[in-house]
C-alpha cells in the first residue's frame, strides 16, 4: 500500500509543478521569482500529502 501512495504523491507533484510552470509562463512572473514559487508551492504539497497519509493510515 505504502508504495502506491508513494507513486501517487510522485504523480501529484510532477502534475502541479508542470501546472506551476504553465501558470508562470501564462502570468509572465519573472525568472527571478520562479524557485520562491516551486519552493512555497512544493511544500504545501508535500505537507498536504503527508497529512493525507497519516489520515489514511490512522483511520
Amino acid at each position: 500500500m505504502v508504495f502506491y501512495i508513494i507513486i501517487f504523491a510522485v504523480f501529484i507533484l510532477y502534475s502541479i509543478n508542470s501546472m506551476t510552470d504553465a501558470l508562470c509562463e501564462r502570468r509572465e512572473i519573472p525568472i527571478e521569482k520562479h524557485p520562491q514559487i516551486f519552493r512555497t508551492i512544493n511544500i504545501l504539497m508535500t505537507i498536504l500529502l503527508t497529512s493525507t497519509y497519516f489520515k489514511i493510515l490512522f483511520t
